[in-house]
């Protein structure tokens, strides 16, 4: 029976907790690829600021959960945009799969906001604060395992995620089981 291509692991959070750099950093351990849909949409359709402005983001989250219907079916890790989960249709993709719920401070993530690049938090900490207020609950019935970046190393908390996908039932990352 051939293996049904879909991803080792799905990261999901907020705004600015690391999806995209720790989600590199697991893929890289375990010699998978790395997909970050908002890269793939910003490769098809041009730059998210720009998509809001001249489309609006019921036109973006359309084409978000196209991107995200598409990596759901690749040996990868995979990192969603914070809102993807609030489309219901990303969500019931997510059912029964392993996601990564990363998570962080309000304190911690006032450094890494970059609001140029996210149309959504033009207001800064306020509005992370009020984003993550309204997904979190979507983000906790999702999640199968979580972690905190707020303050420990990138490394470490990355070879934790990895030595954890390694361990799922029927994990076919390198060093799991087949």
């Amino acid at each position: 029976m051939a293996e049904r291509a879909e991803p080792l692991a799905v990261f999901i959070g907020p705004p600015a907790a690391g999806k995209t750099r720790l989600g590199k950093r697991v893929a890289r351990i375990l010699s998978v690829p790395f997909i970050d849909t908002d890269k793939r949409i910003v490769a098809e359709h041009g730059a998210i600021p720009e998509i809001f402005a001249e489309h609006g983001e019921p036109v973006f989250r359309r084409w978000e959960a196209q991107a995200v219907s598409r990596a759901m079916q690749e040996r990868a890790i995979v990192a969603l945009g914070g809102g993807a989960v609030m489309t219901p249709s990303v969500a019931e993709q997510l059912r029964d799969r392993p996601v990564v719920l990363l998570t962080i401070s309000e304190s911690a993530v006032a450094d890494r906001l970059d609001s140029a690049k996210r149309p959504l938090l033009t207001g800064g900490v306020d509005a992370w604060r009020a984003l993550v207020d309204q997904r979190m609950p979507v983000y906790d019935s999702l999640a199968t395992a979580r972690w905190d970046t707020s303050r420990r190393p990138l490394a470490q908390i990355a070879e934790e995620i990895a030595t954890w996908i390694r361990t799922l039932p029927g994990s076919a990352a390198p060093g799991g089981f087949s």
